[in-house]
């Protein structure tokens, strides 16, 4: 494992007290640990590079200025993960109420939606991550975080409980919840029903 997956706790817990004394080199150093997972999580749910890239700069900002309402011996990674997935939750729903309000006033054969004809296998693996990511889109909040958390980000349930605050009956539940509701959406776009 490389430094940005195994993280050790204590690093950060000392790395934290350090940027809470003032220490800007500490946050520099808090940043680079977890800009990485922080990318994963805003490019999972925003699926574009320079949006996510935003969403990164503006998670470390709010970390920043935020730094002094951290209680130690919490899950520091928790606690930033929260922070990131508040501020993608919060361009997810502009950005699909802009998108929407745009595409409310053209006709069905106006959107560019996938045609369901076969073409090589690029395409065809293309589509099938393009039929995906709009069908996670259109899951309930909730069921559509755990997901991303679950299958972009790779969190074990008990990681996912304890990062949004919730019980792990709960995940999983909203998770198998997330998956029948996906296999209903991408049924009609792969042959099945609806």
């Amino acid at each position: 494992m490389d430094n940005l997956t195994a993280t050790a706790p204590d690093e950060a817990a000392v790395l934290v007290r350090r940027v809470q004394a003032g220490d800007r080199g500490a946050f520099v150093a808090l940043t680079r640990l977890y800009q990485k997972k922080v990318f994963v999580l805003a490019y999972s749910f925003v699926h574009d590079k320079e949006d996510a890239l935003d969403l990164v700069q503006e998670t470390f900002l709010k970390l920043y200025q935020n730094i002094g309402t951290y209680r130690p011996g919490h899950p520091f990674e928790a606690w930033l993960r929260q922070i990131a997935r508040n501020l993608c939750i919060d361009h997810y729903r502009k950005h699909t109420l802009k998108r929407r309000s745009l595409e409310s006033g053209r006709t069905v054969e106006e959107l560019d939606l996938p045609d369901g004809r076969g073409g090589d296998a690029g395409e065809k693996d293309c589509d099938l991550k393009d039929i995906l990511c709009r069908c996670v889109d259109k899951l309930a909040e909730r069921q559509r975080t755990i997901f991303i958390l679950r299958h972009y980000d790779q969190l074990r349930n008990e990681d996912i409980a304890a990062t949004l605050g919730i019980s792990l009956g709960t995940v999983k539940s909203l998770h198998f919840k997330a998956v029948r509701n996906l296999r209903a959406l991408m049924g009609p776009y792969l042959g099945g029903e609806a």
